[in-house]
């Protein structure tokens, strides 16, 4: 009556599964709770954070420049200093003793003593204690000690109250301060000599006229 099934045959049901044992549950402890920070430490923190994530703009300083000006590309090397006339200056020291020529010197102190033919120099200053023997050529002569022998200054020659000054003089301009000395044949350069000042006329009185006689007309005769 019931026909049967084609087909591969039903595999057997699976054997019951054993059951698991129960897993026992262990309770985590409690971490201890911790404290609120405070009001202070809140603002603390809160402007630390500020300043570290905040932008700080660089502010552009003025420039000193004053406009037309253009900079430099390269920085300018120093020029040498020009030279001064310290470069050319002798001194002649005290207790020295200097004898010969001397040529090209812009300016000659003597503070000791010198013997010697100046030429080709600007200026000589002899010092109250400095002696100077022989000829000397300059622009201008500043004389406080001794000075013995031919000496044209063609610009001003300044004798000090403690200098003395003998022999050939020449000299454009002259100035002697008071207790200065000066002797010898003295001349400008032009070739003037110092006029010396004329002694004052003297003047004879003139005497006082004789008076002449006065007349009078009268009928007698003449009354003198």
């Amino acid at each position: 009556m019931f026909g049967k099934r084609s087909g591969p045959p039903e595999p057997p049901p699976a054997p019951p599964q054993p059951a698991k044992p129960a897993t026992a549950f262990t309770p985590t402890p409690a971490r201890p709770a911790t404290p609120a920070p405070s009001l202070q430490q809140q603002g603390s923190a809160a402007m630390a954070d500020h300043d570290s994530t905040s932008f700080r703009p660089e502010v552009a300083r003025p420039s000193r420049e004053l406009p037309g000006m253009s900079r430099p590309l390269t920085p300018a090397t120093p020029s040498a200093p020009p030279p001064s006339s310290d470069d050319k200056k002798l001194i002649v020291g005290r207790n020295i003793v200097l004898s010969g020529q001397i040529t090209a010197c812009d300016k000659l102190v003597v503070e000791g003593r010198v013997d010697a033919t100046l030429t080709e120099s600007r200026v000589i200053e002899i010092t109250s204690t400095g002696v100077f023997k022989g000829a000397a050529e300059i622009d201008e002569a500043l004389i406080g000690g001794t000075f013995e022998g031919k000496l044209i200054c063609r610009g001003r020659l300044l004798i000090r109250a403690t200098g003395k000054v003998k022999g050939e003089i020449r000299y454009g301009q002259l100035e002697i301060e008071c207790g200065g000395e000066l002797v010898g044949d003295i001349n400008t350069v032009q070739g003037n000599p110092i006029a010396a000042e004329p002694a004052p006329l003297a003047v004879a009185p003139t005497p006082a006229p004789t008076p002449a006689p006065v007349t009078f007309p009268s009928s007698e005769g003449t009354l003198v």
